[in-house]
Parts: C-alpha cells; structure tokens; sequence
C-alpha cells in the first residue's frame, strides 16, 4: 500500500470512528478529538494530517450522511424505473436507511437544529440538495410544473425527515405503522399537487 492509499485508509478510520461514536446519548459536539483519535487507533496529532480540528471533521460527516441518502434515495428511483411504485419504494428505502445508519440520521437531526451555525447551514446544504433532486425527478416524471414540482418536493422532503426522527428509535412494528401513514400522507400530498394543476 502506498502512502496515498494509506492516507486515504487513515482518513476513513477517522470518520468511521466518530461515526461510531454517535448514539442516541451522544452528539457531535460532545465528542472529542482524543476520543475519536483513539477510536480510529491513530496518535492524536496524526489526526491533524487529515482534518483542521473537529469542526471540519463534523463538516465531513455532515456531507457524507447527506451523501449516502442521496445515493440510497438514487438507488430508489432506479428500483422504481423498474417497476416499484414511487412513493411506496422511497418511503421503504428511506425507512431502511434510518435503521441501517442511524448514527449519521441522528447527525442530520441533531445538527440541523444544534449550536453550530457552519453545521445547521451544512444540514441545510444536504437537505436542499436532497429537495432538489426530488424536485427534479418529479417536474420530468409528471405534469408539474418546476415551481410547483419544488414546492412539492420540499413538503415531501420536510414531511420524510420528521416521520425519520419519530421512527428511529420505534420498534419494527412502530416503524411500520409509521411507514404507511407516511405513505398516505406522501400520496395526500401528491394527489393535491396534481389537483392544483388541473384547477389551474
């Protein structure tokens, strides 16, 4: 392995580490740089190779939890372009993807409503881009407008990510009765949408 791949290798154990270290006691900001230097199996002051200070580490985790949603809900799509119903394949993926990576869910959760101002804007970030995809997929999938398919798509997304928050904690039975009043809620949202197209 070279030093590139090792520096990569390095880098990943980090994030995975303090991945790791969020619960549903623990936030970011209750996690230190010793705490996550110790968990990855590096020195402390190796951890300044790959990140400025534990700020712009949050920053990384941040964007890789936005990330790894965004890849999950594009996998989603494809399982719909398949045949899958739309509303009824993302809300199961999704379901999936908070049981499956609750830590970095709890992360987007905490941190859009948390102290620090750089990562409630980077949550922000993730969402919009989040929003922005749907918002996309809809306006070239339906009769809806551009505006019209954002505004729905940003109702849709809001709505998703608190239906998340009270189902990942639940118990599978819960979290299945969650699902499918998210999915009626989803379709009543929907359903308006293409109401207001045709009164229009």
């Amino acid at each position: 392995m070279n030093r590139q791949q090792q520096k990569l290798k390095t880098r990943r154990a980090i994030i995975d580490a303090a991945f790791n270290l969020l619960d549903e006691q623990r936030s970011l900001s209750s996690v230190s740089l010793r705490e996550v230097a110790r968990a990855a199996g590096i020195a402390p002051t190796s951890f300044y190779r790959h990140f400025k200070d534990i700020d712009e580490l949050g920053l990384t985790l941040v964007d890789e939890a936005g990330l790894a949603l965004r890849q999950l809900m594009r996998q989603a799509r494809s399982r719909i372009d398949a045949g899958g119903g739309v509303i009824t394949t993302s809300v199961n993926t999704f379901m999936e993807f908070v049981v499956a990576n609750s830590n970095e869910f709890r992360l987007l959760l905490r941190e859009h409503s948390g102290t620090s101002p750089a990562f409630r804007a980077a949550v922000i970030r993730e969402i919009q881009h989040f929003i922005e995809e749907l918002s996309d997929y809809t306006a070239n999938h339906t009769e809806l407008s551009g505006n019209l398919a954002s505004l729905q798509a940003e109702a849709m997304v809001r709505l998703v990510f608190s239906a998340g928050a009270e189902a990942i904690d639940a118990s599978p039975a819960q979290r299945e009765i969650q699902a499918q009043r998210l999915i009626q809620q989803l379709r009543i949202i929907s359903k308006g949408a293409s109401f207001y197209v045709s009164k229009a």
